[in-house]
């Protein structure tokens, strides 16, 4: 028979399992490798999420996270403002800054849309997306979402939203292999589907 958990490790069981791909039983071994063998790990643990909840917030003008009210990218006036690339998530700028083949600015959708789970328009910051185009100065907008069903679903809405504005829309180039994402990618696979993206029809 199976002891009971008190509250307060079946309440850290339950927060963990938020973590992208953590399950149950993955979830009970981390808290008892907390609890019993890394207390000091689980106080560090706790204090940078501490301090992260309290520092970190989305960048004005790109959405990522960040400290300040702008990242270290859209804070370099070297950047060229004229192309902005849409991503999914903060990861993705990453990879991409890696491959160094884009040098303009970024957008960070904080998600995407799969109609399979309900993930609509709601799930991605479109409304500042928008806002961020109509500011103006934007030739190219490159939507570099993922080669996944949820990726290509958010490229194909996105496009049919974005092309009423007056500028070039592409998408990064099929040499990527199909259900791949950025951050698995490497760097001169990533860097060969930039340059070779492809202009979308208005």
């Amino acid at each position: 028979m199976t002891a009971p958990k008190s509250n307060a490790l079946a309440a850290l069981i339950n927060a963990l399992k938020v973590l992208p791909g953590v399950g149950p039983k993955s979830a009970q071994r981390m808290a008892y490798q907390l609890l019993q063998h890394d207390r000091d790990g689980a106080q560090k643990l706790h204090d940078a999420l501490q301090a992260a909840l309290k520092q970190v917030r989305h960048c004005r003008l790109c959405n990522t996270l960040c400290e300040e009210e702008l990242c270290h990218l859209c804070a370099d006036e070297s950047r060229d403002t004229t192309r902005l690339m849409v991503v999914h998530m903060p990861i993705d700028v990453a990879s991409m800054e890696d491959a160094r083949c884009h040098d303009g600015q970024y957008f960070v959708l904080m998600g995407h849309i799969n109609p399979a789970q309900g993930m609509d328009l709601h799930h991605i910051a479109l409304e500042k997306l928008i806002a961020r185009i109509e500011a103006g100065g934007i030739e190219e907008i490159v939507l570099a979402t993922n080669f996944t069903a949820e990726g290509d679903a958010t490229a194909y809405v996105l496009h049919e939203l974005l092309k009423k504005y007056p500028c070039k829309i592409s998408r990064l180039s099929r040499g990527m292999p199909l259900g791949s994402e950025l951050e698995y990618i490497d760097a001169g696979t990533l860097a060969q589907a930039v340059y070779e993206r492809k202009l979308l029809q208005k």
